[in-house]
């Protein structure tokens, strides 16, 4: 008798698959492994193109001799350093190099560990803060009830997480009129003796600035001396830790500063690897409490961790160092001077425009974001969001949002120059997006809110217009000796 068809020859499925994947119930059956693929790129196949993804800050391109050596990496367990001892040196290799780079205590051993991504970084940076304020208070006898944190409202998301999940009460700083970052003078008015640290941002997400951060060290040592706390300064330079240091080489914000205890860094943005790797560093090993270093021997050694995860793939910290080793400081300065360029050719093609006003600085993060010029009555029929939905239908992903509570609901749109936009496809997208507002222009149609404000707007101007020509008929009159 002949064997019955089995799984791998695949005879025993029908070569087309005729029903879509039913996801409210385990799959019951096998299939060929061609006819999976197909079904699951059959959901992938109307995603964005990463490299025309311009609202991510993370990297989008490696070379091909760094994608084979992270393909290689890729079912290696990172945190089995018996059995892949070479994962361990690679990520203290990273740490040693990122500890120069940000100017750690050169009489400490580099302290600092690789996370997935900037939120675990920020999460461990945070947690540092809160433990050791915690123990300083206890050994001074004092209550440790009431933790909290000082920042500015345009922070991350991740701070918010940081402060549910770890019981801190967050103290947001508003922006003041006319700026897109917290005032130095404002940080410091919200502290007191229960503050376990002040954030400060290297690159913020909807504008791109940087903080002032020597001037925040410097109001930070005078409470400190003032007050006699240890109040210290977590950067988050997600974005901006691997662009300062290469092209804006005077701005001191790092561990230079003293009062800057730890920093934390997106490998997989402008570190040039792909998502998802961060760094966290401490400023020497007495900033990292000894209570959150843990050691464990399950797998044949004692080994040390101080992450909040524990299994993760080897490839990103390997993909890391061959960036670090391939482009070195002169590399990286090329890069981001490339991504720069690219954010000024984008600039100047908008203001060309007239439409819009830039509100992104000239010295950050190389970024654009930028709005449409108010206009006298609000009389038009489209906004930010309807042109990044225009640029869709060309491929490219542009998101509009809106600005910090404190800016008004200000709706920006923002582009993220990555290394792989070049100025061929920056002259693409200024023409796309000239395109897209006279698209607008001739097929927007109001809405009837829009109508009633148009129109509501239009009787007040109408009225005060109406009222200064009486006034100005009875002055004339009067002038006349009619009145």
């Amino acid at each position: 008798m002949a064997a019955a068809p089995s799984i791998a020859d695949g005879r025993d499925v029908p070569r087309f698959l005729t029903a879509a994947i039913d996801a409210t119930k385990f799959p019951p059956n096998s299939v060929a492994p061609r006819q999976a693929a197909q079904q699951v790129q059959g959901l992938r196949n109307l995603d964005a193109t990463p490299r025309l993804n311009l609202a991510s800050f993370v990297t989008t391109y490696m070379e091909p001799e760094c994608t084979e050596l992270m393909h290689e990496a890729m079912a290696v367990n990172y945190i089995d350093t018996e059995e892949y001892p070479s994962t361990e040196k690679i990520k203290e290799m990273c740490v040693s190099m990122l500890a120069d780079l940000w100017h750690a205590d050169k009489e400490s051993k580099p302290t600092g560990t690789d996370t997935v991504g900037s939120s675990e970084a920020v999460l461990l940076g945070g947690l540092a803060l809160k433990r050791r304020w915690q123990e300083r208070r206890k050994a001074a006898g004092l209550d440790t009830s009431k933790p909290n944190i000082v920042m500015g409202s345009e922070t991350h998301v991740v701070w918010e997480k940081l402060t549910n999940y770890m019981e801190v009460e967050p103290r947001w700083v508003a922006n003041r009129e006319g700026s897109y970052v917290a005032a130095n003078d404002d940080l410091i008015a919200a502290c007191d003796e229960n503050t376990i640290g002040v954030v400060a941002i290297l690159g913020t997400t909807y504008t791109g600035d940087f903080y002032d951060v020597a001037g925040l060290d410097a109001l930070v040592g005078a409470v400190n001396e003032e007050e006699g706390w240890e109040l210290g300064i977590h950067v988050d330079a997600a974005s901006g830790g691997f662009v300062a240091p290469f092209v804006y080489p005077e701005l001191v914000w790092d561990f230079r500063l003293k009062n800057v205890v730890s920093i934390n860094a997106s490998g997989h943005k402008f570190g040039l690897v792909y998502p998802g790797l961060g760094w966290v560093m401490w400023r020497n090993r007495s900033c990292l409490p000894e209570s959150l270093v843990f050691h464990d021997n399950y797998l044949g050694k004692d080994q040390i961790t101080i992450t909040l995860n524990f299994s993760k793939g080897a490839m990103n910290v390997v993909g890391q160092l061959y960036q670090f080793v391939r482009m070195g400081f002169e590399g990286y300065r090329e890069v981001n001077l490339h991504m720069l360029n690219s954010m000024r050719l984008l600039v100047a093609g908008l203001k060309k425009m007239g439409a819009w006003v830039i509100v992104s600085s000239d010295k950050g993060l190389p970024l654009v974001a930028f709005h449409l010029k108010d206009l006298p009555g609000g009389g038009r029929g489209y906004d930010e969001f309807h042109v990044a939905d225009r640029l869709r239908m060309f491929g490219w992903v542009v998101p509009a949002y809106t600005l910090a509570k404190d800016n008004g609901a200000r709706k920006v749109l923002r582009i993220v120059c990555r290394w792989d936009l070049n100025a061929t496809m920056v002259e693409e997208l200024l023409e796309n997006i000239e395109e897209s507002l006279q698209w607008l222009e001739d097929h927007s149609i109001y809405t009837k809110a829009q109508l009633a404000d148009i129109e509501a707007r239009a009787r007040a101007r109408a009225e005060a217009e109406g009222a200064a020509r009486k006034w100005l008929s009875l002055k004339s009159l009067n002038a006349r000796g009619k009145c």
